[in-house]
This record gives C-alpha cells, structure tokens and sequence, in this order.
C-alpha cells in the first residue's frame, strides 16, 4: 500500500460524507447514501438536512455509518424553542448524530449564556447520541475567542467540536483547528474534533489528520474522535485509493 493511498484510506474512515444543498432531494440523500456504502470503503456518517433524516436512516439501516443532521443551521439564530423542537423531531427520525450551530454572534459579542443554554439543552435530548457543537471559528476569527468558544462547548456538553458551517466566506482553517485541538487536550482529551468546510483534497484533509495526531496522538484520531465534514472530497479519496491499487495490480 503507497502512502498517499494509506492517507486516503485514513481519511476516508473518518469522512462525514455531506449534502446540505439547497436542493436536495430524497433522490439525492439516497445516492448519497449508496455511495457511503461502497464495500470496504464505508465513510464514518452522512450529513443531511434535517427533512431528509427519515430517508437516509433505513437507506443505512443495515450499515454503521451513523446518521448525522445540522439543527440551528446555518445562522445558530434560532430561537431555542425551535431548536429543541427540531432536535426531538430529527431524532425520531433516526439521527444519530446532531451538529448544533451555537449562538457564535451573542458570544463574540460577549454574551456566552445564549450558546450554554442551546448545548445544554440540546445535549439533555441527544443523551449517548453524539452532539457535534458547530463554532464558526471564521467568523469568530480571534484564537481567544475561539478558545473561550471551544471551552463553552465542551464544558456545556459538546461530544465534538466543530469549525465551521461551510456557509461562510472562511471556513476550517488548520489555525482554528490547531487552537481547537488544544482546547480539546486541556479538557482531558474526551472531546471530538471535526474540520468541515473548504476541504477539497486529500492534502487538505492530511493537514488535520497530522494536526490530531500531532497534538492528541495517532491512536486518538479515529472516527471516534476526529471527522471531516465534506462532499466532494469523498471522489478524491476513492479516485486516490482505487488508483493506487490498479497501479500495484499492474505491477507499478
């Protein structure tokens, strides 16, 4: 096995393969899951909008990969009522996973107690199934403030942190990611990290493999602990792995 083909498969295993377009369908949700399905290619979940939970939780019935869905999504301006409401609904429907978008703008405007009681909240309803606390470290910008943002979140109930929507001009940075990783190891390590938004090849998605490994070690980046949240990347990585193995069965 070549190395890029060993990193392609790595993050493969980690992929939260996505579909929050505006025009999304339950045609597409069910495409969608048929290619995180692909045999001994299996990504960690699929992210869908909220409505489409139902049609993406028996497409992957017989399968591990997890059910992910955004709530707050993407302002985080949702009033909590609602948020609650659509959390309970989408978790009827079979969502293992809720990527909540926090109230990023009370916060950096000073004001943390809007975001505490979203992830609190949020968190009582989710109970074992995973919340991934969604900061928008680019539109926060400052590492300070992305840090108190970080520690908000786990300390609130946060399963996962993630950076960003991917409906922003600036999306994961490897600089957000890096502060987050430390965030994360200072709270005990117990906190998972996710990188969505902008991540278009396998390079890109190396950078925050390597920066897991780096701070929280190799045997800590696992599915479990580390997701990258994307659409297109999942073509790059099976074109890298299906490539590489045609070339070692041709004897290259």
């Amino acid at each position: 096995m070549s190395q890029r083909q060993d990193a392609a498969r790595r993050a493969l295993a980690l992929l939260d393969l996505t579909d929050l377009n505006d025009t999304s369908s339950d045609e597409a949700v069910r495409a969608l899951c048929a290619r995180a399905c692909v045999p001994q290619r299996q990504v960690a979940a699929v992210c869908i909008w909220p409505q489409f939970v139902g049609v993406a939780h028996a497409a992957l019935a017989a399968t591990p990969i997890a059910v992910a869905t955004v709530i707050n999504f993407p302002t985080g301006e949702e009033s909590l009522d609602d948020v609650l409401e659509a959390t309970r609904k989408a978790l009827a429907a079979g969502a293992d996973e809720i990527d909540l978008v926090m109230p990023w703008r009370a916060h950096k405007a000073g004001d943390s107690r809007p975001a505490a009681s979203i992830i609190k909240a949020v968190k009582a309803l989710t109970g074992a199934r995973l919340l991934k606390v969604i900061l928008e470290t680019g539109e926060l910008a400052n590492p300070a403030l992305i840090t108190s943002a970080a520690r908000l979140a786990i300390d609130n109930g946060a399963d996962f942190i993630k950076t960003s929507t991917g409906k922003t001009a600036i999306s994961a940075t490897p600089e957000a990611a890096f502060v987050m990783l430390q965030a994360i190891l200072e709270s005990g390590g117990h906190v998972g990290f996710k990188a969505a938004g902008g991540l278009r090849t396998l390079e890109q998605a190396q950078r925050y493999i390597d920066l897991a490994d780096e701070i929280l070690g190799r045997t800590w980046t696992t599915p479990a602990h580390v997701r990258l949240g994307a659409s297109g990347l999942v073509s790059v990585l099976l074109a890298e792995i299906d490539g590489a193995e045609t070339k070692a069965g041709e004897g290259y």
